[in-house]
């Protein structure tokens, strides 16, 4: 599936200064490696050898059919073995083993969060996949004071330091939508949400990390501090190393949240309240929308969580039949706050904005609610047996350069409805974002993302089936593919070197860089399909 590296950088006609230093670079480790004691191994000599290892967790070799599966229900790669680890020893020994059998193996490590990939990027094929979940140390550690921060193991989940820092009156400063993923796994990619626009990704809001590389050394970096590694494995896809503990910022957190919806009809209109809300100093805390096409008794749905401004003008408004664009806003605030004072706060902004009047929908929740609002969706869907479903998602970060265009083409041409799952979007300000991460991010100031949050009925051939979505999903890659209109992949997957060489662009020889110093065998996150451990660094 995968050309070998070596074909990336003696090509003639792409031959460089830095891809010979690179080359060279596996060179040397090829000749240390090739000098190693261990013969080529087979997969029962290396289990039988894996099985005889201490931990203090546990390594198992049966009943690992679960690291098999992930969220997009697609993929299922089944292990050799899952590690669940309860040091940080644990990790970097195994990885050190697998490290050490050098060339002689083609044994591949993957770290496992909550399990909530998309395509088996956190799967290894008669590898060994790594429970990060199982990690418990540290325990949540906080700072408070002037520039208050969290220590947490990497496989903690969100919702949990949301739980542990709000009896503190403290709160990280930025989230994804679903909480019930661990810090690990939204660090090897971005972790985005509505609060993007003014604090950036979760990536920006960490103070410093522990990692294990895919040598097996465990290694302390921040923006001072090994800062190169720091930056690498910020968005980096698990290729550099496995986050073991992070340092997490946070700031005071607010008790109560006004959430509000409103719908347009014009995108234009839609798109320019959105770019104005995010570029404003004062505005609200939080901005997301959806896109909705063609659903049926839209506001008497919303009524279950959320009340009209004015109930009769709301009786009187349709969706059917229409394309339409939902913004959602959020202001924090606090109980001994006057209530008139956030009211006519909230007035005046959107007095601002130019939605439809009628479908004005407003809510009280408490702030905890407000950030676990996903969960909600996930139990009743969980109910109906349908959370353990395929999802072919698509996640897209669109430049506002092209965003009028995309939308287009797209909305109601190759999406004719939105019954499949919802369609989010909305702009972040790139200017607020951490510079020399690895994630990969349009080259514009301003931008959308645009994801495509499907769900595919088992068996079933019409619409709602796999088949159907994947196809449709196709369709919207074909049309973003325009080098033009500068579109790139959140939580990218592809399956050729040149696709993932357009997706890295200018950084493509920086992320090989970063592997050859902190991966060299190509050990680790395997399921991302970026580089093949068996033939990565074999030179030809």
């Amino acid at each position: 599936m995968f050309s070998t590296l070596s074909h990336i950088f003696f090509k003639k006609q792409t031959f460089s200064f830095l891809g010979l230093l690179f080359c060279l670079s596996f060179m040397i480790n090829k000749e240390h490696l090739c000098s190693s004691n261990h013969p080529f191994l087979t997969p029962l000599t290396v289990n039988s050898s894996m099985a005889n290892m201490k931990f203090a967790g546990r390594l198992s070799f049966t009943n690992v059919e679960h690291a098999a599966n992930d969220f997009g229900n697609r993929h299922h790669l089944m292990p050799s073995a899952v590690l669940n680890p309860k040091s940080i020893s644990d990790i970097s020994s195994i990885v050190k083993y697998v490290f050490d059998l050098g060339l002689n193996s083609e044994l591949t490590v993957a770290a496992r969060g909550h399990g909530h990939s998309l395509e088996g990027q956190a799967q290894a094929y008669k590898g060994v996949v790594i429970k990060m979940e199982s990690l418990r140390v540290p325990e949540m550690s906080f700072q408070t004071g002037k520039r208050p921060y969290v220590d947490v193991s990497a496989g903690e989940l969100w919702i949990n330091i949301l739980h542990e820092s709000v009896k503190k009156g403290l709160a990280p400063k930025s989230w994804t939508d679903y909480l019930h993923l661990t810090v690990g796994g939204t660090l090897s990619n971005a972790g985005i949400s509505g609060q993007a626009f003014r604090h950036g990704p979760q990536i920006n809001n960490v103070y410093r990390l522990q990692v294990v590389t895919g040598r097996g050394e465990v290694a302390i970096c921040s923006e001072e501090q090994n800062s190169d590694l720091f930056h690498a494995v910020l968005g980096g896809l698990g290729q550099f190393g496995i986050i073991t503990q992070a340092r997490i910022a946070l700031e005071p957190a607010p008790k109560m949240v006004k959430w509000i919806r409103a719908l347009y009809a014009d995108f234009s209109t839609f798109a320019e309240d959105q770019e104005r809300i995010i570029s404003s100093a004062n505005s609200f805390d939080y901005v997301e929308g959806f896109v909705i096409i063609n659903r049926t008794g839209l506001l008497n749905n919303w009524r279950s969580s959320f009340n009209p401004k004015d109930p009769v003008q709301a009786n009187e408004f349709t969706s059917e039949g229409k394309i339409l664009f939902c913004l959602e806003v959020a202001k924090y605030y606090n109980p001994e706050e006057s209530a008139n004072h956030i009211n006519q706060e909230i007035d005046t902004l959107l007095s601002e904005l130019n939605y439809i009047k009628s479908t004005l929908f407003l809510s009280e929740v408490s702030y905890i609610d407000f950030l676990d609002r996903v969960h909600v969706s996930e139990i009743k869907l969980r109910e109906k047996g349908l959370w353990d479903i395929p999802h072919p998602w698509l996640n897209l970060l669109v430049p506002k350069r092209s965003i009028h265009d995309f939308a287009r083409e797209v909305f109601g041409k190759i999406l004719k409805d939105t019954s499949n799952g919802p369609v989010l979007i909305y702009p972040v300000n790139k200017s607020k974002w951490k510079h020399g991460t690895s994630l990969i991010t349009p080259d514009e100031d301003v931008f959308y993302l645009v994801a495509f949050l499907s769900s595919a009925m088992p068996s079933s051939t019409g619409k709602d089936g796999l088949e159907h979505i994947l196809t449709q999903n196709k369709k919207i890659l074909s049309y973003c593919g325009g080098p033009h209109l500068g579109i790139k992949q959140y939580l990218p997957h592809y399956t050729t070197r040149e696709e993932w060489r357009a997706h890295f662009g200018d950084q493509w020889e920086v992320f090989c860089r970063r592997k050859s110093s902190y991966d060299p065998l190509a050990i680790l996150a395997p399921g991302q399909r970026i580089f093949q451990r068996e033939k990565a660094f074999a030179l030809q």
